[in-house]
């Protein structure tokens, strides 16, 4: 592995313990009925997909390093697919999270644009990774 994608996998491996962190704080918030979440559908619902984003998103960027390295493309466009494909799992989570911050928030604020910017870059660089591979 390159030295980039080596320091940019330390990273994300880092984030790993706060996607758990945040899986045990969504299963309190459940198990104790806490008021803002329970009898909130739309933070319920946010909340839960931020925390499955985070997940799969972590762990589809570590696999994508492993490409990124082997793909064809100069070391510009693979510094770009790295960044625009590790994008994706910082922005989704945090739009699902702070779009419903407050307790009383009952539907998205403007952070929710920061999901469908992830999207677009999470498309972005899979199609650039996918055509350096082929």
């Amino acid at each position: 592995m390159s030295p980039s994608s080596l320091s940019t996998a330390g990273v994300l491996l880092i984030t790993v313990p706060a996607v758990a962190f945040g899986g045990s704080s969504l299963l309190a918030h459940l198990m104790r009925g806490v008021p803002g979440y329970m009898d909130n559908p739309v933070r319920r619902g946010l909340w839960r997909a931020g925390h499955a984003h985070a997940g799969v998103l972590v762990l589809f960027a570590l696999v994508a390093l492993l490409y990124i390295d082997r793909a064809d493309l100069s070391g510009g466009m693979k510094d770009l697919t790295r960044v625009l494909i590790v994008a994706a799992p910082v922005l989704m989570p945090i739009g699902f999270f702070l779009s419903v911050a407050r307790p009383s928030d009952t539907e998205p604020n403007r952070l929710i644009w920061l999901v469908p910017a992830g999207g677009v870059s999470l498309a972005a660089g899979a199609l650039l990774l996918g055509i350096g591979l082929v």
